[in-house]
Formats: structure tokens, sequence, C-alpha cells
């Protein structure tokens, strides 16, 4: 049976992601990464509306979630946001401040993928995509990897392992979780893995509900937990979703109900009283029309009677409208799971890594980075930001040991 030449590296990524691209253009000489699908940085492609939301300005380790919420510190100290505009301004890419601190490319997120491969190439890092692994050992200090290439096995032995393969979310792209399988090899403990960034999705009654105000956004204030954002929520067919939505559901535990508040900047109270002192003769109904969609509206009503003149709605009958809108309470029966989560929840477990240097406490030469670690952020570029942080903070320390 035919085999691959064996393959001897400094240093063996796996995975063609943000951060193992990253990783390989700060790692130093010999670097080779490898990744089972057909392009590099396929999510980095579909990211953003396809304009890649690459950083936050605002980003710090209180956007994110851990088991242990100082880990993320050390590397987004060291590599921040605009350590990361710099190179993209570098490379000419034009971008845009869209809102809250979210950066965004102005063309294309293909740019930030070219960027990357060229600063790969600078490096001189090999890519071999379409590459799985078949397994991995470890003898004496060198990792041995068995792969297969175009239908042919063969072999890489590495002196340094960084494992950046990410987790489980969106697998039409190909994610797995063999980072997972990786850490346990190696006797890393792996913490409770969910979707996160998710859709809600409700039961059959809710469902139809909603499916009537499908496309339909509003701004809201969504609570679950003890987090709240303030952002837009989107109506779907399924259920729930937009930037507000999403970002809660990091927090949302199956069982527990969420809290919205609807258009919070808003002093619907003082609307109303407004009205009813200046146009009495208008129906409650059309009032909020006025300031919500009319559809919205039309299914609010359903809830809460609406009928009649606005001038015969005594301050105490407006406050239970007011308060049905700013205390709007749901229980979602699930998320829409992997298949369209933008980022998986948990991960490697921090406890058996190195906060500076993203390294395994107990198994020299190994790096597990980006995704696969339990470092979550929020929707806005802040996953993004940890991918080239934590890819940093591997490869530099490689480079450190390899150039001593």
């Amino acid at each position: 049976m035919a085999r691959l030449p064996q393959h001897r590296v400094p240093t063996l990524i796996l995975g063609a992601g943000a951060a193992g691209m990253m990783a390989a253009a700060h790692a130093g000489a010999g670097v080779m990464v490898i990744d089972h699908a057909k392009a590099a940085g396929e999510k980095i492609r579909i990211s953003g509306g396809g304009r890649c939301n690459f950083t936050n300005i605002y980003c710090d380790s209180a956007s994110f979630l851990s088991e242990n919420p100082h880990f993320a510190k050390s590397a987004l100290s060291r590599y921040g946001p605009y350590d990361f505009l710099d190179l993209v301004n570098r490379h000419r890419i034009a971008w845009h401040e869209k809102t809250l601190g979210q950066l965004f490319c102005d063309t294309s997120a293909k740019d930030i993928i070219a960027m990357l491969r060229a600063e790969m190439d600078a490096a001189e890092a090999q890519l071999w995509l379409e590459t799985k692994v078949q397994n991995i050992s470890q003898t004496g200090d060198k990792f041995r990897i068995a792969v297969e290439k175009d239908g042919v096995a063969g072999e890489i032995i590495a002196d340094h392992l960084i494992v950046a393969t990410g987790g489980k979310s969106i697998p039409k792209m190909g994610a797995t979780g063999i980072a997972y399988q990786i850490a346990e090899q190696f006797g890393h403990r792996v913490t409770e893995t969910r979707p996160a960034l998710v859709p809600f999705t409700f039961d059959e009654g809710q469902r139809a509900r909603f499916a009537s105000l499908a496309g339909i956004a509003l701004p809201v204030r969504a609570k679950a937990a003890d987090a709240e954002f303030d952002e837009a929520m989107l109506f779907t067919h399924r259920g729930l979703s937009g930037p507000a939505i999403l970002q809660i559901s990091s927090y949302w535990r199956e069982g527990q109900e969420i809290t919205l508040h609807i258009d919070p900047e808003t002093d619907i109270f003082a609307v109303l009283r407004a009205a009813r002192s200046q146009t009495g003769k208008r129906s409650l109904h059309g009032v909020l029309s006025d300031h919500l969609p009319k559809a919205f509206v039309a299914d609010f009503g359903q809830t809460q009677n609406l009928s009649g003149n606005i001038a015969d709605c005594s301050d105490a009958r407006l406050r239970e409208i007011v308060d049905a809108l700013q205390n709007w309470r749901l229980k979602p029966t699930a998320t829409e799971g992997y298949r369209t989560a933008e980022v998986t929840l948990g991960g490697v477990a921090t406890d058996g890594l190195s906060s500076k240097t993203m390294e395994s406490a107990h198994i020299p030469n190994l790096y597990f980075i980006g995704e696969a670690v339990d470092v979550t952020g929020w929707l806005g570029g802040y996953n993004f930001q940890w991918a080239w942080a934590s890819a940093v903070a591997a490869g530099a320390a490689i480079r450190a040991k390899t150039q001593a």
C-alpha cells in the first residue's frame, strides 16, 4: 500500500481556522498546518454575514465565559484588538466599526483569510488540506500523528503540537469534537460543552405564534440568569434570534425562563400618557403601533386587551400594558443546537493549561488554543480576538523555545 514520506517538523498545528493560521504565523520556522477541510478558514469566510467581525475594540476578559474567568486575561492583555487591527491595516484591508465596538471588513471576510495565508507564507509555513488525523501518539518527546491525505496514509513527527481544531459548532463546516478527544487522551479534563450564541426554539404553540411574526426585529433588553443585553431581537419561524437572544443563550440553561423588555430606550408609559392627553380619541392599539411594529402590536393585543380609546385608560391600566411589555417572560424548550451555534461553550479545562503560553501543564510542548479551550466570548468579535490572542501566546512561546 502506498504511503506518504514520513515528515518531521518542529511544529505541527491541527486546524487551519482562525487560531491555527494565526499561530502558524507566529511559531517560527518549520511549521506545518493540517486540516481535513478543502479550504482554510471556512468559518472565517461565513462569519459576520460574509464580512467577518474580526475583533471588538472593547474586548477584555470580562466579556468571556469560563470556569476560570481570569484565565483569558494574560493572552488578551498581551495581544489585544488594536494589535490585530494594526495587522489588518498593514495589509490594507478596509474596515468599519458597526456598533458596540464591532469591527468588520468593508468588502469580504476573504480578505482576512488572504491576510492570514500571506502571513503564513511569509513564515514559510506548510499547509496540507484534506488531510485527516487518524491517530496521535507520543514517543519520548516527539508527537507522532498518523494521517491520511488523498487516500494515502502517512506519518508526521513533531516536536511541538498545537491543537486548534475548534469546537462542535456548525458541523456542516466540518466542525468535530476532536480537540476534546485529544485533550482527554493526554490526561486533560474537558468541561461540559454546549451550543452558544444560538437561537432559541419553543413548543409548538409558541412556535406557531412566532412564525406569524417571522422577520420582525425589535430592540429589547433580554435577560437570562444574571446576564442581560440591550440589542435587537428577531422573530423566526422556529422561535427567537437576533443579537440579544444569541448573547443570553450562552447563560441560559434548559428549563429556565428568559425575560424580555421591549424597546428599553423608550419610556412607553410616558408616551401613552402623552397620547391620552393630546389625542385621546385614538385607539390604544394605534398609539402603540406608532412606536412598535404593527404585526407585533396585533399579536400583543391577543394577550392584552387593546380595544377602546386611549382616553378611557387609567394610569393603572397603562401601567399594566407597560409591565407586560417590560416583563415578557418566556420559557424556551431548547436552542437550535450546534447546527447554527456560532461557538461552543466550554472545552478543554483551563486548569490544565498555562494562561501565558497555552501549553499543557503536564505534557510539555502540547498546546490548545482558540475555541477548543473553555473560553467563550460574547457575540461581536470577541471570539475571534480570543483566537488571535491565544494563537499568538502559543506561537510566541514555541518560537522562543526553538530560537533559544
